[in-house]
């Protein structure tokens, strides 16, 4: 039986960390090698790690990933290699055997997967259907590539892609499936966001079954500033079943045999359904392999098919490694947060602790004169059960101060928003400066409903690192805590945190349903404004009262400038607010 071993790599390298993302790239070879794979794969942009932005733009961090690049390739003997790298353009033919380098001529930069066997770069594939979209901004800095090869290794054909050449149904798979390739491998960086995991495995299973191929899909995981890269590899058999599944948010080797016996057999039908592929196909180019080593017959290996999870675990499961890598890959040993009490801070505190550890999180309680007790009681019951320390601060007195050294200027206006600003600006203060002081980054505790309307604080509740739910609407929440409280042997979120009212605790009796719809009722809104980009009219025939919807319209367009102001934060929706959404500040367009 004629069998092809593939391993997918799921990596989490570090942008710009040349030396480490090449030591986890030998690592995996190594690892590949002892399982007797015949191809390993790895990421796009593997050996960078994804995406390196401007970084490309300075000839010396191109001229060193090449460096890097060369470092793996003679490691490679015995087995062959996709990986994912920085292309240049050179005066060579970039797939002939012959070139040692596909980075000679620095003028042009290309996304590339470099074709590896036998310890010897035998060409390249870059990618052609470059993203600008959303986050993703690939034609400033590459060019879309012409390349169109098939990696021949054992008797087997295989299509190389890289990322969106895959999703195009009548496209490049087509091509190559049309000039014999049995097996389509698909490189991908394919940032996280909830639900894609499920439809990505459609859309996959999609092209395997239109095209009759094998689908190979490695994808990275790690998080990386506002990014995180959830895995969940995929190797599908031509009618779409799963072969094997990677795990979600785990470095792992995903390694599994195919018999190419079956995808050969329906080989000759699908060329004779194909009338002229081969004037369809000249321009396909075949790069042989012939893997030196010898070796008795292999055992079978039992594939592992991991199972997917479920909407709320993926999401929560995408907060923590997105905290966990940002403190890692930037050098932070802790990180500090405030906590009032409320479900905001209590989410984020579990997520903490679950990246990093309880003795890595630091809690600060900030009470003011309208802070509550039993605020004060659901803290030190979550501090508590979660094992963190907790540091107490009243900025009652400073709070005061303050307001007596203002008093000359503010006469007899009355009281408003801002002494109520003024008491989130001096817990701002006080967390920076504990960040300052002993080097803790600062985790803010905003959701997106607050930050979508501006029921925030510039220089306040918004003064911090990393906006851990900065993406995550208010009633995600509270499904998240509440799918938190659900794990382990015990609820780390108090019940009344969960029950009571949320308030931002600024005045007396505050409540946020006095500025603002209930969340049941303003998140819909949202996210059919800013994800969907409905239009007001839409929005009210959905059932939304007319009154309402512009009030919210209004309150996220007047909230532009504090945005841009906002700490990067994890993204987990379609349309997140950061990179996703550019609007400009100074607008003067409105919407009737």
């Amino acid at each position: 039986m004629k069998t092809l071993r593939i391993a997918m790599a799921q990596m989490n390298p570090t942008v710009g960390d040349l030396d480490g993302n090449v030591r986890q790239i030998l690592s995996w070879v190594r690892e590949a090698k002892k399982t007797k794979v015949d191809l390993v794969v790895f990421p796009e942009l593997a050996i960078t790690g994804y995406h390196p932005e401007d970084l490309l733009l300075k000839p010396w961090f191109v001229e060193e990933s090449r460096r890097a690049l060369q470092e793996v390739i003679p490691t490679c003997e015995g087995l062959a290699a996709i990986l994912g790298c920085v292309g240049q353009d050179e005066k060579r033919d970039s797939m002939s055997s012959k070139s040692a380098s596909c980075f000679a001529d620095p003028s042009t930069l290309y996304n590339t997967a470099a074709l590896i066997a036998d310890g010897k770069l035998i060409g390249s594939y870059r990618k052609r259907s470059l993203v600008n979209h959303g986050i993703f901004d690939e034609s400033r800095y590459f060019q879309p590539g012409q390349q169109r090869p098939l990696l021949h290794i054992g008797g087997v054909l295989i299509g190389v892609t890289l990322c969106e050449d895959i999703e195009n149904s009548n496209g490049l798979i087509r091509r190559q499936a049309a000039g014999g390739a049995e097996v389509i491998v698909n490189i991908n960086a394919a940032p996280f966001h909830r639900g894609k995991s499920r439809s990505r495995e459609q859309f996959l299973a999609a092209r395997a079954r239109e095209n009759r191929v094998i689908v190979a899909y490695t994808n990275m995981v790690g998080g990386q500033d506002e990014l995180v890269f959830d895995g969940n590899s995929l190797l599908l058999d031509r009618t779409g079943g799963v072969l094997a599944r990677g795990a979600a948010f785990q470095e792992e080797l995903v390694v599994a045999d195919v018999n190419m016996e079956v995808v050969s057999s329906r080989r000759l039908t699908r060329r004779r359904q194909a009338r002229g592929a081969k004037i369809i196909c000249a321009d396909l180019a075949r790069v042989s392999v012939k893997l030196s080593r010898k070796e008795p017959p292999r055992p079978p290996l039992e594939p592992v098919v991991t199972k997917p999870l479920e909407e709320i675990e993926e999401i929560y499961g995408a907060l923590v490694m997105a905290v966990r890598d940002y403190v890692r890959k930037n050098g932070f040993a802790r990180a500090a947060l405030g906590l009032s009490g409320g479900v905001d801070s209590a989410l984020t505190a579990a997520v903490a602790v679950d990246a990093l550890g309880a003795d890595r999180v630091r809690g600060v309680f900030l009470p003011s004169p309208y802070t509550s007790r039993a605020s004060e009681e659901d803290v030190k019951e979550l501090v508590q059960r979660l094992g963190i320390e907790l540091s107490v601060i009243s900025i009652t007195p400073t709070f005061e101060a303050y307001l007596l050294s203002l008093a000359p200027v503010f006469g007899d206006r009355g009281v408003d928003a801002t002494e109520e600003n003024l008491q989130a600006r001096i817990r701002g203060t006080m967390l920076m400066a504990m960040s300052n002081k002993f080097g803790d980054l600062v985790l803010t505790t905003g959701n997106k409903s607050e930050l979508s309307v501006g029921y925030s604080t510039l220089y306040g509740d918004m003064a911090g690192g990393f906006a851990v739910i900065k993406d995550v609407p208010k009633t995600m929440v509270y499904a998240l805590a509440t799918f938190r409280n659900g794990r382990g042997p015990f609820p780390v979120i108090p019940t009344r945190t969960l029950e009571r009212p949320p308030s931002a605790e600024l005045r007396p009796d505050q409540k946020d349903e006095d500025s603002l719809p209930p969340y049941s009722i303003l998140d819909p809104i949202l996210q059919a404004y800013i994800e969907e980009d409905r239009s007001p009219e839409d929005i009210i025939k959905a059932g939304f009262n007319r009154t309402t919807v512009a009030r919210v319209i209004q309150m996220v367009d007047r909230s532009e400038f504090k945005r841009h102001q906002a700490p990067i934060g994890v993204k987990i929706t379609p349309r997140a607010l950061g990179k996703d959404r550019r609007m400009p500040i100074t607008n003067g367009y409105r919407r009737p």
